[in-house]
């Protein structure tokens, strides 16, 4: 009520406030005036009166009674002067509710424009700043919504142009190989053969390509259920481990981790919790092949479980760091079809980690780059 009054009051001008300072002062003389008037007028005029008032004179003392009255006189005069000035804070207030409400059917007018840069001034502890304050609401809300859908449209655009993009070039291989195969152009069965393997190389990078889209599909509409279990982190990263040797192997690489009995448990589902890591594993034998190492590192730390994977190699630009969980960002931009891949994997990692209610990070320097998955630690007191 304090802070409602306040704004009525800086909306009044000076001059307008003088003019009502005057006004009551004034109205509190005349009407002091206008009671002496009467008061006198009955006395002469009115039997009645005039016997009541000179037995009450006569009880107190005339002298006595005309002191109380001047007494009197002050008290009835500031009372007066704050009556009048209530009427005209309440005049006031009228008109300022008035300007409010028109302000608020204004913003609406506004927001029906799809305007939203305007929030309304809220009046504080009053029905219309209550209203002013869930109309800002429902405004920002409005505002948000139609951002997200603006960002959703621009996605789906984004994804139509780069798969495009990424279908295309494949394609035009496979129809200019079957094309010169079709116009037995090839010399020999040798020939044949290479551009054979070519098509099915390209075709296999094709279907690579449209199971990640599908998966990351799948996953940004939450049309995945987790089947989670109990599971030993550090037990699902050395069967995993095994899976890369060869690949590991051919890259010229060594890969390190420190050997455990430690159980580490976390409620996943394992399968899906077993592409992150493949995905991040992949992501460091592409870019990482200059280290000549990868390294994965477990460690608990406030009730989270912390699996970093290291590797060596070039590092990711700062400039890129915040954009490299997002679908189909690759740091080279040349879009290479040896380390490219689908340039979805660590999109697929963020969205499965999420669904985990787990968090994924990178973190790049000269020396190493880090991607790290935060899971929470399962333990038996939370299964009750």
């Amino acid at each position: 009520m304090k802070n409602s009054s306040l704004q009525v009051l800086k909306s009044i001008p000076i001059w307008k406030i003088g003019m009502y300072i005057f006004l009551a002062v004034f109205l509190a003389h005349g009407t002091l005036y206008i009671i002496k008037l009467i008061h006198w007028g009955l006395i002469t005029q009115s039997l009645t009166y005039y016997t009541a008032h000179r037995e009450i004179s006569h009880a107190y003392g005339s002298g006595n009674f005309n002191h109380l009255f001047s007494n009197l006189y002050p008290f009835l005069k500031i009372g007066f002067f704050l009556l009048y000035i209530s009427l005209c804070y309440v005049y006031e207030k009228k008109i300022y509710s008035k300007k409010y409400f028109n302000r608020i059917l204004n913003e609406l007018k506004h927001s029906g424009n799809i305007n939203f840069e305007n929030e309304i001034l809220i009046l504080s502890n009053t029905p219309l700043g209550e209203l002013a304050k869930e109309i800002n609401k429902i405004v920002k809300q409005l505002k948000i919504s139609i951002e997200e859908e603006r960002l959703i449209e621009q996605t789906k655009k984004d994804l139509i142009t780069n798969v495009s993009h990424d279908l295309r070039t494949p394609l035009t291989s496979i129809v200019g190989y079957l094309s010169y195969i079709q116009q037995d152009k090839c010399r020999d069965e040798i020939e044949l053969r290479y551009f054979i393997e070519i098509v099915y190389d390209k075709v296999l990078r094709l279907n690579n390509l449209l199971n990640d889209l599908f998966e990351y599909t799948r996953f940004q509409n939450k049309g995945i259920h987790l089947e989670r279990n109990s599971l030993d982190i550090n037990e699902m990263l050395d069967q995993l481990l095994v899976q890369f040797r060869f690949e590991i192997k051919q890259a010229n690489m060594e890969l390190r981790k420190p050997i455990t009995s430690k159980k580490i448990n976390v409620l996943a589902d394992g399968e899906k919790l077993v592409r992150v890591f493949e995905n991040l594993i992949i992501n460091a034998i592409k870019y990482g092949s200059d280290g000549k190492y990868i390294d994965i590192v477990v460690r608990e730390e406030n009730n989270l479980v912390l699996i970093d994977v290291i590797n060596y190699g070039d590092s990711i630009p700062t400039t890129d760091l915040p954009y490299i969980f997002e679908r189909f960002y690759r740091v080279e931009k040349s879009r290479s079809v040896q380390t490219g891949g689908s340039g979805l994997g660590l999109a697929i990692a963020k969205s499965i980690v999420e669904l985990h209610d787990g968090e994924i990070e990178v973190y790049s320097d000269m020396e190493k780059t880090v991607f790290t998955v935060k899971l929470h630690v399962f333990s038996k007191e939370d299964s009750l």
